[in-house]
């Protein structure tokens, strides 16, 4: 391939040097090197590939958000770290800190310019520049995609089977529902996502009381605080994991699952199986001593919502038939014993 092609996207049209004002200051001013130097050894001396990595670069223009951003899931990954440090002994937590979390779980922190000029490398593939050098404001096909493609942006828009999310098809995007606050972060420090204050919810949008008949109207108010929206309204099957860390790579399959909420252990709603096995961190020389104390199956905000669902056109699916509720013969086998208080069955209607 001729030089002037492979490297194309490396270069910088003087148009977008005129007009954006993050090329005011040189390159120097972000990635180091030496701009004087007259050979490509000499100009990439104290190089800096990815400067956004230290949030000081973005931070002496965007004090503010790098301020905050510094706190949030996104660039800390705490979600990873404390999503299964329940597990742990003390001093199992030590290992996984060490050993785990910083050489791994922390690969999927995203700075700055993951979002905004260059997408990160995931499991080695990176979509590259989202526009060849050029800053953009956003664009989730190609940075939401990026890391959340396994699972969420596939069922967002369909590509995972069955009919893309209706919010999907009236155009909206993942930013017009995830604002800018919740990826930028807040004075506060969460550890969850569960946590994150500024996340959106249904009823943000779709009041309860402000449905169109009376039959919505009714079957809302009987289930507001009882079921959330996902478990009647999720559009079909979604991705679960299974054998993650087992040494021979993670099974995929197509599930619908529902149970207890693990975090109230009051709400019915969608599970999704977090293929947490008991040997996942044995390499480490961390056997989880507390295993038991977590379930396999967490709640999952389903990004396939359909208004109407074999659910909500008949009350039989769950209340007679109790279709997909999580029983004690479908548990993972050898899965935590925590996994029993996710059981369901629901009521017969009066």
């Amino acid at each position: 391939m001729p030089a002037e092609l492979k490297y194309k996207a490396f270069l910088v049209d003087k148009k977008l040097i005129d007009a954006d004002p993050h090329f005011v200051d040189g390159c120097a001013s972000c990635h180091k090197g030496d701009e004087k130097g007259v050979s490509r050894e000499k100009a990439h001396a104290g190089f800096v590939k990815r400067p956004s990595s230290d949030l000081k670069i973005c931070g002496k223009c965007h004090d503010n958000v790098a301020k905050t951003y510094k706190d949030s899931l996104h660039f800390t990954t705490a979600g990873l770290r404390h999503g299964v440090s329940g597990r742990f002994s003390s001093k199992e937590q030590k290992i996984f800190d060490e050993k785990v979390f910083q050489k791994s779980c922390r690969s999927c922190h995203a700075s700055c310019g993951d979002c905004h000029v260059m997408s990160p490398k995931i499991g080695g593939i990176t979509t590259g520049f989202i526009k060849n050098h050029q800053f953009v404001k956003k664009d989730d096909g190609k940075t939401c995609a990026m890391c959340h493609g396994g699972r969420v942006y596939p069922e967002y828009t369909g590509d995972y089977g069955g009919s893309a999310d209706v919010h999907y098809q009236k155009g909206m995007t993942c930013l017009d529902c995830h604002k800018k606050a919740e990826f930028h972060g807040t004075a506060s420090v969460y550890k969850t996502k569960k946590e994150v204050k500024e996340k959106p919810s249904c009823t943000g949008c779709h009041k309860i009381g402000d449905e169109k008949t009376e039959k919505a109207k009714t079957s809302h108010a009987q289930h507001n605080n009882r079921v959330s929206c996902y478990a009647c309204h999720s559009g079909g099957t979604y991705r679960n994991c299974y054998d993650c860390h087992l040494g021979k790579g993670a099974t995929s399959k197509p599930g619908f699952i529902l149970g207890l909420s693990p975090r109230d252990k009051k709400t019915v709603t969608t599970l999704r199986v977090i293929p947490t096995v008991r040997n996942t961190f044995k390499a480490a020389g961390i056997a989880m001593e507390k295993y038991d104390a977590l379930p396999n199956y967490w709640d999952a905000a389903t990004h396939n919502i359909k208004k109407r669902t074999e659910r909500t056109r008949s009350c039989e699916i769950c209340h007679v038939e109790k279709q997909d509720f999580l029983t004690k013969d479908k548990l993972l086998k050898n899965g935590s014993k925590a996994n029993e208080l996710l059981l369901y069955t629901p009521k017969p209607i009066k």
